[in-house]
């Protein structure tokens, strides 16, 4: 991607936060310190999405997110959904478009008792993913990750805790402050960016990919 200027802006790509916080914050300050300031400072920066669930700090993930284009106004960010965030969204109700709750519970009713979906307040009206995020998994331990479950099949409990309510509460839905709610709502399930790739350049960005990873891991 270039500028109005012609010249590549850097990309960095950021996945599945997962409500670690200071993951996030430690992953960032590499970056920072591994990317010349000009470069870092009108990068293009797009999240991979799964923001929250696993982690104890959703809310101050979302809060960081959020105030990012105020941080770094010459930045592009870019917020794509993942499948956590996308349920996380079903269950406070803020999912884009319109669609027949119901309908979207059928193809899988047979799991309904073994995931626990959710039934509680607003059910009738909420997504199958929401249910499923919001509801209390009946097998306590994931075998194929070989740890515990926290609430339900989305490891969404550290979720409704970070906003001070227990799992599966519909409270979650009035605790949600409304710019959190818009984040969800606004996030979006595909992005493209154009590249023009001299072969000095695509050596630069493979060179990019390697430091992202290295930065990741260094987390």
């Amino acid at each position: 991607m270039t500028d109005p200027t012609n010249k590549p802006r850097t990309v960095i790509c950021i996945g599945d936060i997962h409500g670690y916080l200071t993951k996030l914050l430690n992953l960032w300050s590499n970056l920072q310190s591994q990317i010349v300031p000009e470069s870092f400072n009108t990068a293009i920066v797009i999240f991979l999405g799964d923001y929250c669930d696993r982690g104890p700090d959703t809310r101050k993930v979302i809060d960081f997110l959020i105030s990012m284009p105020k941080q770094y106004p010459n930045q592009k960010h870019v917020f794509l959904s993942g499948n956590h965030d996308f349920a996380f969204a079903g269950f406070v109700g803020v999912l884009p478009g319109k669609f027949e709750a119901k309908e979207t519970w059928q193809e899988y009713v047979d799991n309904e008792e073994r995931e626990g979906w959710y039934k509680e307040e607003g059910y009738e009206k909420m997504h199958l993913q929401g249910r499923r995020w919001g509801g209390w998994i009946k097998v306590k331990f994931n075998a194929a990750k070989g740890i515990e479950y926290k609430g339900s099949i989305y490891d969404a409990a550290p979720t409704f805790q970070s906003y001070g309510v227990s799992h599966g509460s519909s409270d979650l839905i009035k605790a949600v402050p409304e710019d959190h709610k818009k984040f969800l709502a606004d996030m979006v399930w595909v992005h493209e960016e154009v590249f023009f790739f001299s072969s000095s350049s695509l050596l630069s960005f493979f060179s990019l990919v390697f430091l992202l990873c290295f930065a990741f891991l260094s987390v």
